[in-house]
């Protein structure tokens, strides 16, 4: 399955061979051992170490469940007539599919699979970058999509990943996907990672969002067995990052952009606060600064205030994780 797919989850593997994850999982480590294929947290992938990046067919094939229940929370956070930014990736293109009954909604993407998800929105105005095909994930990427994003202000930028860790913060495997992620977050004032438990903790080549420059992380719960992805959660709740944690059967509401109103009780995010007066304020852009023009960058809507990310809807379920003294 993984030589044919390039990756497959644990759920699914038990699934068709009828057996439990715990005994999937002990065999995956076996197969690792004799170096047929890579754990990864939820799956398994083709051997490449840190170098080597998944295509679309592959990814898509892992966490969907996970995918499904971040996006809906996330959508959860755009409002009318906002303007933002969405990266290329399998979870922003589920997101992109809930934010298609946004109102008066304008995303800028560099993402093929983003734009198409959107693209018979009728309320929507869908923004792309420039610059050249990457077929692996769908992406625009170069020079040509990095300048097109100069002189962009929006309210927030939405990104995806390959990794996620509290000493590097998002990370990639590919330098020019990386490259434009960069400028995606240069042109937002607030910055939103979406990442499955299996993304946490691990590691890869590029850094695109450092740790400090992320203002929330929307995961799902991880396991009760994995402490590592525990482990991270808590780390990046202790330098700052502000973490909302998709509950069971969130992804039940896949297609429509729930409101705290619409989702019952026991599907609600949890939230973890960053540590008071620790977290250091992202501002790409001085406060009050106007988009400018040049190096062919789309002009963008007028652009209300944005609200505070970090304000919760009144009937919210809140759950605070305390950081670890040190």
């Amino acid at each position: 399955m993984v030589r044919a797919n390039g990756a497959v989850s644990l759920r699914e593997l038990a699934r068709v061979v009828q057996t439990s994850e715990v005994t999937v999982r002990r065999d995956v480590r076996a197969l690792e051992a004799e170096g047929l294929l890579d754990r990864r947290h939820g799956g398994a992938v083709l051997p490449g170490g840190f170098t080597r990046e998944s295509g679309f067919p592959q990814k898509s094939h892992l966490a969907t469940a996970e995918k499904t229940a971040i996006a809906d929370l996330a959508a959860s956070f755009v409002e009318e007539g906002e303007a933002v930014v969405v990266g290329a990736g399998t979870t922003t293109q589920e997101l992109a599919r809930r934010l298609a009954r946004v109102p008066g909604l304008t995303v800028v993407t560099n993402s093929l699979l983003v734009a198409q998800a959107l693209a018979h929105a009728n309320r929507v105005e869908v923004v792309m970058t420039g610059g050249t095909l990457r077929g692996s994930n769908y992406a625009l990427v170069g020079s040509g999509a990095e300048q097109s994003l100069h002189g962009l202000r929006v309210t927030r930028a939405f990104l995806s990943g390959s990794g996620l860790t509290a000493e590097r913060g998002l990370s990639t495997s590919n330098m020019l996907s990386a490259s434009v992620d960069r400028a995606l977050v240069q042109a937002a004032a607030e910055v939103v990672v979406l990442a499955d438990h299996t993304k946490l903790g691990t590691d890869t080549m590029f850094q695109t969002v450092p740790t400090d420059v992320i203002t929330r992380l929307v995961t799902d719960e991880p396991p009760s067995h994995d402490d590592r992805a525990a482990t991270e959660l808590q780390a990046l709740a202790d330098q700052g990052v502000h973490i909302s944690v998709a509950g069971p059967g969130a992804g039940a509401h896949a297609g429509a952009v729930p409101g705290p109103e619409q989702v019952p009780q026991q599907q609600r995010r949890r939230d973890v606060p960053p540590l008071p007066g620790q977290r250091r304020t992202h501002h790409p852009h001085p406060p009050g600064a106007q988009p400018q023009g040049g190096g062919g960058a789309p002009s963008g809507p007028q652009l209300r205030s944005a609200g505070s990310l970090g304000a919760e809807p009144p009937t919210a379920r809140v759950a605070d994780l305390a950081p670890r003294r040190r």
